[in-house]
């Protein structure tokens, strides 16, 4: 995949920086791990792709999808960091009836990280797609396990993703607009990520809630 790497610094709308706020001192000798939050665009940064920009609360670029229109190779996604580096590359499990997904580290296409499978049963409307490691991880532990649920409405930019004990480790929040500022979309929302789990992999999630749930837009990434 041919990356091109804008210049970040001066590609970044100012609008979408949240506004840092004071900050308390603390006299403490430490402090509890914060989480981070992001604020992501669903538009590249490159005037011929489509894809994803996210920026973190100083609005400095972090992550990139930059998905060419004319692309003969539109079968996977690549996650990047600010510097196009792959992070990690995202494709559609073949011959699979369900709407099934496979997150691999890298650029690698062997021995996956993860299995993401759209929600499709009728009693739990809630969830929205179940995350299962394939190499270990999570509170148990265990190969082949679900590590992360995901639940919420991803149309109405509402998600909480859930570990395997339960606990919120990502939400997908609508962006609040500034009083007297710009009024934003559905296209920028802001995801919060607890430090039990590793921001870019949170984005990956956001990715794969955009193919299933997507809605048919003309954003959409299509294969």
């Amino acid at each position: 995949m041919t990356k091109v790497h804008p210049n970040a610094a001066s590609a970044i709308p100012t609008a979408l920086a949240d506004e840092e706020l004071p900050r308390p001192a603390c006299h403490c000798l430490s402090s509890p791990p914060q989480p981070t939050v992001l604020t992501v665009w669903k538009k590249s940064l490159l005037f011929n792709c489509d894809g994803f920009t996210v920026f973190d609360d100083k609005g400095n670029l972090v992550y990139r999808v930059d998905n060419y229109y004319d692309s003969s190779n539109r079968a996977e996604i690549v996650l990047m960091d600010a510097s196009g580096n792959s992070l990690f590359t995202i494709r559609r499990k073949r011959l699979s009836l369900a709407d099934n997904w496979v997150v691999y580290d890298g650029e690698t296409a062997d021995r996956p990280l993860y299995s993401v499978r759209k929600h499709v049963s009728l009693l739990n409307s809630k969830s929205l797609a179940h995350v299962t490691s394939l190499r270990g991880s999570g509170a148990k532990g265990s190969k082949n396990a679900r590590v992360f649920e995901i639940e919420g409405s991803y149309a109405n930019r509402s998600c909480v993703m859930y570990d395997d004990v339960r606990r919120r480790v990502a939400e997908i929040k609508r962006k609040e607009a500034v009083a007297g500022g710009v009024i934003f979309g559905r296209d920028v929302f802001r995801l919060i990520v607890q430090p039990e789990i590793d921001p870019s992999v949170a984005m990956a999630m956001v990715i794969l809630l955009e193919q299933m749930f997507g809605g048919g837009s003309s954003r959409r990434f299509s294969f």
